[in-house]
């Protein structure tokens, strides 16, 4: 007999059936013994009488049944199956660090990241992974439709997209390379290469020294480049598009997930837009709150999406123009105020998911540019002499995944959503 999952049993109603899989709870009730077992698709409900396997059986011990489904109202799928012979593939101890068929994992976050393998079977664990692939899948189905071609950069490289500060060094055959801090630099020169319209899906790393639950040093970013655009509203419009796609997406494929969760997903119509400087005064005149440097910190971000939330319905909000000197060198500027730039970031429920905005095209501006914000050209020379052979006006966006994932779920730390986080203190497993 083939293997089939806990799912397909109820199409075999009346039939022998092999299933295999983990042992999520293990009950005895007098000579019998009920096993629910959990594989990729869910759980079903085994009952073994006479099976001297059974008896011995420990929770999370990886099993092979072979049995007949057979119809039974008040089982979950309103299926259960009769073992007739039950295999150990793997005895698990009968202590284990923490036990993962309850309601919630009882155990510290740092112990559940030690025995991330362990966590990671939890229902709750899995579904968020699942939602979190449904995303990266729909930003994917959405961009194809569109013209866009996913292509797949360097992650080793010689310079940073913003300098060498946030970068971790790498020895290069005797040469200093570095981790990608983003594809951004190949994007750009994709567009510039004829392809006009590129997407990719893949890890980014960031050498910051921060310890917070928003901040990782390695995620995963959802980045597309864009051709031919008007302006940075090209982009604010096709990302509102994007999330909308992304969130139908993920009710179609995933509503067991949401609802194990209890995740509610936003509606995501016209996003509000806001200025930098007009968000300032927002804050200052609704929630009497400063902000630091002329930026608007994480503490800003939260008020400003209560704010939102508040004045607007809305989850999301565009904070746009950003200070000229808070943007990377390649940020087109403002024209109304070279002090400001053409640039964006999207808040999902008080947190920036989403960096964007219009690029400058023109070589001679572009290295001017550079060189203001105290950057050797020649350093970057790979990335702009492209430049030197025409470019058309463009410009792009990345959204980290692991936070929209986060923010999306409700979820406390942005860890959660990462199979296996990388942070400053964290390189193992």
């Amino acid at each position: 007999m083939n293997r089939i999952t806990a799912r397909e049993a109820s199409e075999r109603v009346g039939k022998p059936v092999r299933l295999a899989g983990w042992a999520h709870r293990v009950r005895q009730l007098g000579g019998v013994t009920f096993i629910v077992l959990r594989d990729r698709s869910g759980m079903i409900q085994c009952v073994a009488e006479g099976i001297d396997e059974a008896c011995e059986l420990t929770p999370e011990s990886v099993i092979a049944i072979e049995g007949k489904a057979v119809a039974e109202p008040r089982a979950a799928g309103g299926v259960e199956v009769h073992v007739r012979a039950l295999s150990v593939l793997a005895q698990a101890p009968a202590m284990l660090p923490f036990e993962v068929n309850k309601k919630a994992i009882e155990a510290g976050f740092d112990l559940q990241l030690d025995e991330r393998v362990l966590s990671l079977r939890h229902p709750r664990n899995m579904a968020i992974f699942k939602v979190q692939a449904a995303l990266a899948d729909g930003f994917r189905r959405a961009l194809r439709v569109r013209g866009f071609t996913e292509v797949h950069t360097p992650k080793l490289v010689a310079t940073g997209t913003e300098g060498g500060a946030e970068m971790f060094p790498v020895q290069y055959f005797g040469r200093q390379a570095y981790l990608a801090q983003s594809p951004q630099f190949y994007k750009q020169m994709l567009v510039l290469a004829g392809f006009e319209r590129v997407f990719e899906i893949g890890p980014v790393f960031r050498a910051e020294s921060h310890n917070t639950s928003r901040h990782v040093n390695e995620f995963t970013s959802l980045d597309l480049e864009l051709g031919f655009i008007e302006s940075e509203e090209d982009i604010m419009a096709l990302e509102e598009d994007l999330l909308g796609e992304m969130m139908t997406y993920v009710v179609e494929t995933c509503r067991e997930e949401l609802a194990l969760l209890g995740a509610a997903l936003p509606a995501v119509g016209e996003v509000p837009r806001i200025s930098v400087p007009e968000a300032i005064k927002i804050l200052k005149e609704s929630y009497d709150w400063e902000a630091p440097a002329g930026e608007i910190n994480p503490e800003g971000e939260r008020l400003l999406g209560d704010y939102v939330k508040k004045r607007f319905g809305s989850d999301f909000v565009f904070l746009t123009h950003y200070p000229a000197d808070k943007r990377p060198a390649y940020t087109m500027p403002h024209p109304e105020d070279p002090t400001l730039t053409k640039s964006f970031d999207l808040l999902f429920r008080g947190l920036e998911i989403t960096t964007g905005g219009q690029r400058i095209h023109d070589y001679d501006r572009l290295v001017a540019s550079f060189r203001r914000a105290g950057y050797d050209p020649d350093a970057f020379a790979s990335y702009l002499n492209a430049f030197r052979f025409g470019a058309p006006p463009h410009g792009g966006l990345a959204i980290g995944l692991e936070r929209l994932t986060a923010r999306l779920l409700n979820l406390n730390n942005v860890r959660e959503a990462i199979l296996f986080p990388r942070d400053k203190d964290r390189l193992t497993p």
